[in-house]
């Protein structure tokens, strides 16, 4: 009786340019490391210059992050205050090429439940910074700030668009 574990039984590894199976493998192990309730924004960067990225979020995330999001809009929380609070919460880290950054979404509920807001100063900046922009692209010249980006996969995946 052939052993099942001899060369012939086992699939053959070929090359292959697709980097999908390694960055979901290394995404998994990266949702696995952090705790429950939190957003991440992961990096692949590739080694022909090119990047991926990816979000996942811990267990409990996806609701929180979805209620925080609903919670943001209707307060009319804006780019500028994603920005404030999203920074306010996020620890960054690196392994190899992939660059993560993890926000805990109950200090960022608090945040909007209390209403954090961006300083003028950043508003003013921010705004200066997206019209500077659209001139040189030879767009009209933005007027408001973009919404809340969000925290939680229906919003995420509608303004990752």
């Amino acid at each position: 009786m052939p052993n099942p574990t001899t060369p012939q039984d086992t699939p053959a590894l070929t090359p292959t340019d697709d980097p999908g199976p390694v960055e979901l493998a290394a995404l998994d192990a990266i949702v696995a490391a952090h705790e429950p309730e939190t957003f991440l924004w992961i990096i692949f960067r590739r080694p022909d210059g090119s990047s991926a990225v990816r979000y996942a979020w811990t267990a409990g995330g996806t609701h929180l992050g979805d209620h925080i999001d609903q919670l943001a809009l209707t307060a009319a929380l804006d780019a500028a205050d994603h920005i404030t609070i999203g920074s306010a919460h996020a620890e960054h880290s690196n392994r190899g090429r992939i660059d993560i950054t993890a926000h805990a979404l109950r200090p960022i509920l608090a945040d909007v439940t209390a209403g954090v807001r961006a300083t003028d100063d950043l508003r003013v900046s921010f705004h200066r910074m997206l019209t500077d922009a659209a001139r040189e692209a030879g767009r009209p010249q933005t007027v408001d700030l973009p919404p809340w980006f969000g925290v939680g996969p229906a919003l995420v995946a509608r303004n990752s668009r």
